[in-house]
């Protein structure tokens, strides 16, 4: 019988943060339109009830994601192409089922293709790296610690296995942004439960099939494992019809 999932963790996440999705939603939603001088910053404060600091702050942030531009002596202003800016995870992202289910549907995407990669392009270099993460995780089972860090690292090592830098670096942000997900799994109550050692399985089963060099079992091993690690935190994805293991 499959474990009753472990609550969620959602992470703690600053004023000025909220304060710059309100006014990124407002800017593509085009009530704010391209080229639009914002409202000035004191004006903001009011009409949000924060202080001057937090719109500071949030408008900064903006201006790093490409959405405004300043204007000396004259104000800030809504950038007239809203390019891509930066990609990032609103705060909190783990807080909702359907921010996780869209995660995961993220990952299966990546990760499953980086997997199907790396069983064809690993090095001796890539084998070492995933093979020492996964030792660390039974380390940390063995001894009921923390198996985050390694969990972290065993995905982003397959990652650089698949030979694409650009995978490797993406992985290894959306691992950043997601390890706090990890954190029941890795919990005292869950290695207790038999989470962490199911995750083990599977991820054992996934690098059998890197080593192996067999693509289409480590993508398979890999979309079993993200579908098992969505279930335990109680979200189950949908599986498109005609799916590929």
């Amino acid at each position: 019988m499959d474990a009753a999932p472990l609550p969620r963790i959602s992470r703690p996440h600053r004023l000025s943060e909220e304060v710059a999705e309100v006014l990124e939603k407002r800017i593509r939603s085009g009530e704010f339109a391209p080229g639009e001088k914002l409202p000035a910053e004191a004006r903001l404060a009011e009409q949000l009830a924060v202080s001057r600091a937090v719109v500071r702050e949030a408008v900064a942030r903006l201006k790093a994601d490409g959405l405004v531009t300043s204007r000396q002596g004259s104000g800030v202003y809504v950038a007239r192409c809203l390019g891509a800016g930066v990609f990032r995870m609103a705060a909190g992202v783990l807080g909702e089922a359907h921010q996780i289910e869209d995660i995961f549907e993220l990952r299966l995407i990546i990760e499953v293709a980086a997997a199907e990669r790396a069983a064809l392009r690993r090095t001796p270099a890539d084998v070492e790296a995933i093979e020492a993460a996964l030792a660390r995780m039974d380390e940390a089972v063995a001894l009921s610690a923390d198996g985050v860090r390694a969990d972290d690292d065993f995905h982003c090592a397959i990652a650089l296995a698949s030979g694409n830098p650009l995978i490797g670096r993406f992985v290894a942000f959306v691992s950043h942004e997601f390890s706090a997900s990890r954190a029941p799994t890795w919990s005292r109550e869950g290695i207790v439960r038999g989470l962490a050692g199911a995750a083990q399985d599977e991820h054992r089963a996934l690098h059998v099939a890197i080593v192996a060099g067999d693509p289409a079992a480590a993508r398979r091993a890999a979309r079993q494992h993200l579908l098992q690690a969505a279930r335990r935190l109680g979200v189950v994805l949908a599986t498109p019809p005609g799916a590929r293991g």
